[in-house]
């Protein structure tokens, strides 16, 4: 099968091809489109999207869809480090909003934001099936249970650490 539209002079996105290639454009290997274009970008930038979507032929609206139902895809530049604290039901009457509250006192970011230094990005997920341990934060996809504040606060101090 041929390249379906021009390739743009960015190698990143030759290496995106050559996976949409293997895929034979596929419309069904999405998810495992975006995976490569984050790994290769850092991020899903508007034109990234643009070309996947016109790669394997969907509507745009669908490929930004899937890219922001799921939260390991970031549409904007990720920090160095990643917090996601989780928000499922256990997570959340253990006290994850508080949590967050305390990490946005602190380090003055919401769900979705990256410290102005780019060294955290702060998310959110629904439920990261950690419940027995609420609450649970995961920190550059180490999981830790039983969070409190204090224990977040400090964690994310040790990470930006050089």
């Amino acid at each position: 099968m041929s390249t379906p539209h021009a390739v743009p002079a960015d190698k990143r996105f030759r290496v995106l091809e050559v996976t949409m290639k293997r895929h034979q454009y596929r419309q069904d290997t999405l998810i495992e489109v975006l995976h490569k274009a984050q790994e290769v970008f850092g991020y899903l930038e508007d034109d990234v999207l643009a070309y996947v979507a016109r790669g394997l032929k969907l509507p745009l609206s669908r490929v930004y869809g899937v890219a922001t139902f799921y939260h390991l895809f970031s549409l904007k530049p990720k920090g160095k480090h990643t917090c996601v604290v989780c928000l499922g039901t256990a997570c959340y009457v253990k006290g994850s909003q508080q949590l967050l509250d305390d990490i946005d006192h602190e380090l003055h970011i919401k769900p979705g934001e990256t410290t102005a230094d780019g060294e955290i990005s702060l998310v959110t997920a629904r439920c990261i099936g950690a419940c027995g341990i609420a609450p649970a934060v995961v920190y550059d996809d180490e999981v830790c249970g039983k969070q409190s504040s204090s224990m977040v606060l400090a964690k994310l101090q040790e990470l930006v650490k050089p």
